[in-house]
């Protein structure tokens, strides 16, 4: 039986989309890359629940086709970006 990881990452297999596709994200001039693997692999630490989450919403970005997809992992890499970000401000 395949984990939800494999299960994405054989989504996007399916569809011809390479999982080490990069997002890249500029902030105050610096740039962050992350490719499309390491966001579903880190996004693949929460709870089952939140995978299955994940999952779902990777299958519809699929069906609005690429622009979707890029959309997607653009917006799941952003929530990550801001996450590290935020843990790094001393309040």
């Amino acid at each position: 039986m395949l984990t939800i990881s494999q299960k994405c990452k054989k989504l996007l297999l399916e569809e011809n989309i390479n999982s080490d596709s990069n997002i890249d994200f500029d902030v105050n001039g610096k740039i962050h890359s992350m490719d499309f693997e390491y966001i579903i692999d880190t996004y693949m630490q929460a709870s089952e629940d939140s995978q299955e989450v994940f999952l779902l919403a990777l299958k519809k970005s699929i069906d609005a086709k690429e622009m979707g997809v890029d959309k997607f992992f653009e917006g799941m890499g952003q929530l990550l970006l801001m996450t590290h970000l935020s843990s790094k401000i001393e309040v």
